[in-house]
């Protein structure tokens, strides 16, 4: 019997909660979930950037997306994870990774890549917003991980370092 295509199945993505919303992060866009960790904190970096840490050789920052887009620290839990993402797909493998903190990432499931849709109210709202779809649990919401920082943000983050 022949496989299932990934449109009759969905795309894998990783769910997690901000306060009593549900949203999802694609799994291609995921290198590693990892268990909360002490960070090094950086200075005059805005409040949701939650600090650094060194992740397999390589300075790591990290943002926590509660305070990012609640105004609130995410919850300290057994639930709570640093998800380490790619920053930029047009990179692949060397774009730069950014650790995400999100409350309850412990689940993945499939969601159709046609059954999202726009909003409806795109104007005006953060560019790290994607489309919604609903399933049985209700609506869901697509994060977009390259408009989570601005230029400004992600100079601080990801300085250029000399290519060899």
């Amino acid at each position: 019997m022949p496989a299932p295509s990934k449109a009759a199945t969905g795309e894998l993505h990783l769910q997690f909660q901000l306060g009593d919303d549900r949203y999802a992060l694609p799994a291609s866009q995921v290198v590693e979930v990892l268990p909360l960790r002490r960070l090094k904190q950086v200075p005059e970096a805005p409040q949701w950037v939650a600090g650094l840490f060194e992740h397999r050789g390589r300075v790591t920052p990290v943002i926590d997306l509660s305070r990012r887009v609640l105004g609130r620290p995410a919850l300290p839990r057994s639930s709570t994870r640093v998800v380490l993402v790619r920053f930029d797909l047009q990179l692949g493998e060397q774009s730069p990774v950014l650790g995400l903190i999100l409350e309850q990432a412990t689940d993945t499931l499939r969601l159709p890549s046609e059954a999202f849709r726009a909003s409806g109210l795109e104007a005006g709202q953060a560019d790290y917003l994607g489309p919604l779809q609903r399933d049985a649990q209700g609506m869901i919401q697509r994060i977009e991980v390259a408009g989570l920082l601005d230029d400004e943000v992600r100079a601080l983050l990801f300085q250029s370092t000399p290519q060899d």
